[in-house]
């Protein structure tokens, strides 16, 4: 029996296109409406009786004891039309908010409390070479002195030397970039900048920044997918600061470098910012994006900063990054030159309050007789944000709430809003959701709204993480771990960015990962952030990324060097399937239409969503996500308006909903199979085998269940009929002997659950270890592999080719899979929860499972694995490839 945690794989013919593993959570789709609680009810109806018992902490304070309490704010009632203040207020520390937020629940659900202290800044004199007009423009937007690290990363720029700053969120890595480029635009009237940002919202943020300082001759513009085809022609021709994302440099700037020669030519600086967001196979593409950057304007390149006047021929680039670990190795990796880092974080801090914070557990369903302890879950993340978002929105506290998933973040929004409304009718418009999938316009006026305080609250996916300015935050709520500490870390910095005092609260999922990371905190507080991993020479990135370069211009051997290991075996495989020609001046594309590169792996291009009696777009949903989301049936969830799918047209791109407010949420099943193609490394540990290599994986989604809103039944399965995805990966699986589980005390008709047990759990935890997080991965555990005919646990990466995760994994697997038991033993539950060994994206149902048979099998791992790093041996050493099966448990020690 095959058992596993699926993960969508798009369609894909070709080694060109990435798998985007699809964000969703049992969370995400079990409160789709959430009755609105009591204690956010009217204090008092119109005839003066009291209602049901409301919250005394919601009812106006008649006591003169200056006890604060959750009491909406006159002010913010919406026939008033004051503008609401940055701080939580006279009295009111984020410690007190926090108190009061306690107190709401009978048990504490707080696990810990972390007090970052704040810091004092330390300011720098301008450089000599800063000129005084741009002093006097930051003067005016209040910089009068840039802080030490700002002016030591400037200096390095402005001298000719590739920098990255990574620094905190909210330390001003902004002046650290623009204060060498406008320097330079300055002093040379034909020199240019290219900005990249992955996000728009970033961009449009970043572009803001710039036109305030009112430069004369700069023209800054933003050129990206949504720049009106008409203004296009003027940024190519005039802006000399160009912002844009590596989506536009790839599909857009570099395929019509003839139109934008002027600009490459002249080209100065280029700014990557938020750098750390570019990691797996996506930091993968980008990496080599930039090469073809390099490759282009380097060609054509004149010096054009006065520092290095006829002695440079190629762009400056100016890196930003959080926090992260080896920032100068990742920056060198990432743009293929030497690169130095500025990390010492110089600016000034505000205190934060950081809590963890733990959903109390749901009472036992009366109704299950023997399994009471499976019922009793934990209260959804989802709810639990909500209420939250909606306490602190009624004490005036301006909160951002980031949520992992997009239904979640429109799930989280609805029922703040509705919860509001019940206390102060129309007090609820002043929550929104924000994220992916908007369209231009509906992003902008959010973006609006959260900048100039008509918004109180706002839940939103990872678009708004990263260094868009949210001047006058005071909480932060981050709805789940998001994966790595350097994203946890990115979310709570956006409170408190003008220096005042905030709180930060990551309510934990009921998963293992979140489980563990709340009740062992020394996991996350103390500890330095994860390396950046992303690997350009994955043969299923550079292989089309050389195509799309020899489309732009041939190849030539220089260009081979530039673009580095696998290059040249790359190219060959290319020539040898004739998509290149090789003749003397180089390697030439052979056809007439350009090769589909997809950059983030999102499985095509994006479907859209239309309202059929209307024809209106509501938006797009990336492919990779579609056949989840969008399949006939799904429940599609649209600032708060609900929507039921009636069909989607995979070839046209396009699914047609019509309006509907069901009692009834959609949940899609998949089916996964993997095959063993391949071994590139093992470890013969006894009655262990652990192993990394490639495999091929087929996942289809074939059915969804409908269940009740309010009671999470399943109403029924209906049958769905798509097509299949199919992706070539790397995974980490290990093998065990039948022998050894016996010994253990696994009985044979327990091994598929123990299996599977373990399975989900190191799923769950192996975000501890490898940057990435649950959805970047998938697996797979049977008692019987055909590959390797021993029971086996498969965990591999959602991309093409991989990500690097699997790789991370084999290499710390001890620990990995130590911190995997410890989570499974630990949990209180009896037969296994949510917070263990249950998955959210399980395929089967989470079953079957054995708790306590996947500490046994942990057991049997751990205690053959070496604690160290496992010394591989290379298929290569032994003179071939072994057979999968030559190394399970139990057989001969035969090697090749």
């Amino acid at each position: 029996m095959l058992t596993g945690e699926g993960i969508p794989i798009p369609r894909f013919s070709s080694p060109n296109t990435s798998a985007r593993v699809q964000d969703v959570t049992s969370d995400s789709f079990s409160s789709a409406r959430l009755t609105p609680r009591d204690d956010l009810k009217p204090s008092s109806d119109s005839s003066g009786s009291t209602p049901p018992t409301p919250r005394d902490d919601l009812k106006p304070s008649s006591d003169s004891s200056g006890t604060a309490r959750l009491t909406p704010r006159d002010d913010l009632k919406p026939s008033s039309a004051a503008t609401v203040s940055a701080g939580t207020g006279p009295g009111r520390s984020p410690a007190d908010l926090l108190g009061r937020l306690r107190a709401r629940n009978g048990v504490d659900p707080v696990t810990h409390v972390e007090r970052v202290p704040a810091r004092a800044g330390e300011p720098a004199p301008w450089p000599g070479w800063a000129p005084e007009e741009l002093r006097a423009a930051f003067a005016r937007r209040g910089v009068v002195a840039p802080w030490r690290h700002q002016a030591e990363a400037a200096t390095l720029a402005y001298d000719g030397q590739h920098v990255v700053v990574a620094t905190g969120t909210a330390s001003g890595k902004s002046l650290a970039y623009q204060l060498p480029a406008l320097a330079t635009l300055l002093a040379d009237p034909r020199a240019t900048v290219l900005y990249l940002a992955p996000t728009k919202a970033l961009a449009a943020d970043q572009l803001r920044s710039v036109a305030a300082l009112e430069l004369e001759g700069v023209r800054p513009a933003c050129y990206d997918g949504d720049t009106p085809r008409a203004e296009r022609e003027w940024i190519r021709r005039h802006s000399r600061f160009v912002l844009t994302n590596p989506d536009m440099l790839h599909h857009g700037i570099l395929p019509g470098h003839a139109q934008w020669s002027g600009f490459l030519r002249r080209l100065a600086y280029v700014v990557i910012d938020e750098c750390h967001t570019y990691r797996g196979v996506f930091g993968s593409h980008v990496a080599h994006v930039l090469r073809r950057l390099r490759r282009l304007s380097g060609a054509s390149g004149r010096s054009t900063s006065p520092a290095l006047a006829g002695s440079r021929k190629a762009p400056v680039f100016v890196l930003a990054s959080a926090t992260s670990g080896d920032p100068a190795a990742a920056a060198g990796r990432l743009t293929g030159l030497p690169v130095a880092a500025v990390t010492e974080d110089t600016s000034p801090r505000g205190g934060v309050t950081f809590a963890l914070w733990e959903p109390p557990l749901l009472p036992p369903d009366s109704h299950a007789d023997q399994q009471a302890d499976l019922t009793q879950v934990r209260r959804s993340a989802l709810r639990e944000t909500a209420d939250l978002l909606a306490d602190t929105v009624a004490e005036g506290v301006r909160t951002l709430a980031f949520v992992r998933s997009r239904r979640g973040a429109e799930v989280v929004a609805a029922n703040t809003r509705r919860a509001l409304d019940e206390a102060v009718p129309g007090l609820g418009d002043r929550v929104a959701a924000y994220r992916a999938g908007y369209l231009r316009e509906e992003r902008r006026e959010l973006e609006r709204a959260l900048l100039h305080g008509d918004l109180l609250g706002l839940a939103s996916t990872n678009a708004l993480e990263l260094g868009v300015d949210l001047i006058g935050l005071d909480a932060v709520l981050i709805c789940g771990y998001p994966g790595t500490r350097a994203s946890l870390w990115q979310q709570a910095g956006r409170a408190g960015r003008s220096g005042q005092e905030a709180l930060a609260v990551l309510v934990a999922r009921d998963d293992p990962l979140d489980t563990y990371l709340v009740h062992h905190p020394e996991a996350l507080f103390g500890r330095p952030v994860e390396a950046t991993v992303l690997d350009p020479a994955n043969p299923y990135v550079l292989a089309p990324q050389l195509a799309r370069a020899a489309v732009e211009a041939p190849l030539t051997p220089a260009d081979l060097e530039l673009f580095g290991d696998g290059a040249k075996e790359a190219v060959d495989q290319l020539v040898a399937a004739g998509a290149l020609r090789q003749r003397p001046t180089g390697w030439y594309w052979r056809h007439r239409e350009r090769p589909e590169v997809d950059l983030r792996g999102e499985g095509g291009a994006p479907v859209c969503v239309v309202e059929a009696a209307t024809g209106r777009l509501l938006g797009t949903v990336d492919g990779g996500s579609s056949h989840f989301l969008l399949h006939p049936g799904a429940v599609y969830l649209h600032q708060g308006v609900s929507y039921v799918v009636d069909s989607l047209d995979l070839a046209d791109g396009c699914a047609l909903v019509h309006p509907e407010e069901p009692d009834w949420s959609t949940h899609a099943r998949d089916v996964t199979s993997l095959s063993v193609v391949s071994v590139r490394s093992y470890v013969d540990a006894g009655p262990v085998g652990l192993f990394l290599g490639e495999v091929d994986v087929t996942s289809q989604v074939v059915s969804y269940q409908r269940r009740r809103i309010a009671s999470g039944e399943v109403i029924d399965t209906r049958p769905l009929d798509l097509p299949a995805r199919e992706l070539r990966t790397v995974a980490v699986w290990f093998t065990l002997s039948p022998q050894s589980l016996v010994a253990a005390g696994v009985e044979p008709a327990d091994v598929p659950g123990a299996l599977h047990a373990a399975e989900h759990a190191a799923i769950g935890l192996l975000p501890l270890t490898a940057t990435c997080d649950r959805w970047d991965i998938g697996g797979l555990s049977t008692a019987v592999h055909p590959d390797t005919e021993a029971p086996t646990v498969f965990v591999y990466d959602g991309h093409p080719g991989g990500a690097g995760f699997a790789e991370r994994a084999y290499g710390t697997a001890a620990a990995w899979l130590r911190a995997t038991r410890d989570a499974i033993a630990e949990c209180g539950c009896e037969a296994g929860c949510p917070s263990c060994v249950q998955s959210p994206k399980c395929g089967n149902g989470n079953n079957p499972l054995s708790k306590p048979d996947a500490v046994k099998v942990l057991d049997v791992v751990l205690a053959n694995l070496p604690d160290g790093v496992p010394a591989p041996r290379r298929s290569g050493d032994a003179g071939g490839t072994p057979d999968p099966r030559a190394a399970a448990p139990g057989d001969a020690a035969v090697r090749d």
